[in-house]
């Protein structure tokens, strides 16, 4: 996989381990510190326990997602807006309708 681009700055600076030392693919495994590996996987754990609230746990459940489980249920409807860009939109149910 080509690099285009990497982040300026220091991975690591306890370390002395920057950005720019880390290798793409299965290599990046030998050089970034467990502790980072372990942060990665709590931040993905939070997100899948709140349902990208962060505010409250959120029972998903097996094949569902956080869209599934409210009372106005729509599935893939994070109320997030367009292109999930933290812009919610306000419903026009007419609209919102006929979309669907």
């Amino acid at each position: 996989v080509p690099e285009f681009t990497k982040f300026s700055g220091d991975l690591s600076p306890s370390m002395g381990i920057k950005f720019s030392d880390v290798p793409n693919g299965l290599g990046a495994f030998s050089v970034v510190p467990l502790a980072g590996w372990l942060q990665i996987v709590a931040f993905c754990g939070l997100i899948e326990n709140t349902g990208f609230t962060f505010t409250q746990r959120k029972s998903i459940g097996i094949m569902k997602d956080a869209s599934m489980t409210g009372e106005k249920a729509e599935p893939g409807n994070y109320g997030l807006g367009w292109i999930g860009a933290f812009n919610p939109i306000k419903p026009i149910p007419a609209l919102r309708q006929r979309k669907l």
